[in-house]
């Protein structure tokens, strides 16, 4: 069996398996049946056919035309998943959409619908110690990560500012925007008074 066939398998298996655990999901793809979705990955030059039904099936091969085509890099994934995105992705250029717009946007509410709990799901293979302590772990060493970036670039500002001289201070930008701010005032004030003076001449 070719890997990518044994790959697309196992999305199938788990896409199929989120639905189902998913509530208020069966309106929407009743409303998807016999919609056929094919979607591109740039970088995997992979193209995918989502075929739904009472479930989606997915494939790499399809005779025929699908209702709506999709071509997009892995980083907007994510973002599809707010189906009022999907207008500003192909304007920026970042999402190219042939077909129907709906489909995509019954889409992306779909994938919005699934939210898998990685708690549920590993705890069927470690138990739920382990899977908890795994989750737990996770979530802590992102927070450590998010920790240490927000105070790589604060100290990064510091040395921007303080040490390289290359950026106004913040206050020394406040006080730069009140100066501005109180000359362009005085600057309004004298425009007037010359508007009155040539008024009388």
């Amino acid at each position: 069996m070719p890997i990518d066939t044994f790959a697309v398998g196992v999305i199938e298996t788990g896409f199929n398996q989120l639905l189902k655990e998913s509530a208020d999901t069966s309106r929407l793809m009743m409303k998807l049946k016999g919609k056929i979705l094919a979607v591109t990955v740039v970088e995997l030059e992979k193209q995918l056919f989502f075929v739904f039904s009472h479930q989606v099936d997915i494939l790499t091969n399809f005779e025929g035309e699908p209702d709506c085509r999709l071509t997009l890099n892995l980083s907007i994934l994510p973002e599809l998943r707010d189906k009022n995105n999907i207008t500003q992705l192909i304007q920026q250029g970042r999402l190219v959409l042939d077909g129907e717009l709906q489909t995509a946007q019954d889409f992306s509410l779909l994938l919005s619908m699934i939210k898998p709990d990685i708690e549920e799901l590993l705890s069927r293979y470690t138990g739920d110690i382990v899977a908890h302590k795994l989750v737990r772990s996770a979530k802590q060493g992102k927070q450590f990560i998010e920790s240490q970036h927000q105070k790589q670039v604060a100290r990064l500002a510091r040395v921007v500012t303080d040490e390289w001289q290359l950026a106004p201070s913040r206050l020394e930008a406040l006080y730069h925007f009140d100066q501005i701010e109180d000359i362009s005032e005085k600057v309004s004030i004298l425009e007037a008074r010359l508007n009155k003076i040539s008024e009388t001449l």
